[in-house]
């Protein structure tokens, strides 16, 4: 099932997301069946729980945009742990679609979660899966990209959404 996507605005998006407990619940595989979905048919490479309302620490990443199998990462109740060096790019998020801005993240990220199964482990990423870790992870605290811009831009956006809203643009 495709879930549509939650947009700026919510308030799932800007609240601490609960922890994952029970492992051997089958809505939750059904749950990661259907992030990974909603992901792809959004043309995403990431995709948290709260971006679907469903306020859980749960995200799924996928840089090969369904392409390599083996590159499905599912982070259930992730921190990061480690970051090295910096990298700038543009960031964009599906909650938050038409804004792209440059956003300094970690170049190197260490991220210690739970699989699907309840068993931890630790990765680490390199570039865009880096960016990826730390953007979802974020997301399962509250935060979005628009956190690490510059008020003056973060205001701009802010303005822009809430004129598309007024114009029933967005929903």
């Amino acid at each position: 099932m495709v879930y549509p996507i939650v947009k700026y605005g919510d308030p799932v998006l800007e609240r601490e997301a609960e922890t994952v407990t029970d492992f051997d619940d089958p809505e939750l595989h059904k749950l990661l069946e259907d992030m990974f979905e909603s992901m792809y048919a959004a043309k995403g490479v990431g995709l948290a729980a709260p971006q679907i309302g469903i306020a859980r620490k749960i995200a799924v990443i996928d840089c090969s945009n369904g392409q390599n199998p083996a590159e499905k990462l599912v982070l259930i109740n992730p921190q990061v742990v480690k970051v090295e060096g910096k990298q700038v790019g543009e960031e964009g998020c599906l909650s938050i679609p038409g804004f792209r801005e440059q956003v300094k993240r970690g170049k190197r990220v260490t991220v210690r979660a739970q699989n699907a199964k309840g068993e931890p482990f630790e990765m680490t990423g390199e570039d865009l899966l880096a960016r990826a870790f730390q953007h979802e992870t974020d997301h399962l605290y509250g935060r979005l990209y628009i956190s690490h811009i510059s008020a003056l831009k973060r205001d701009l956006i802010r303005r822009k959404v809430k004129k598309l809203a007024r114009a029933g643009e967005w929903a």
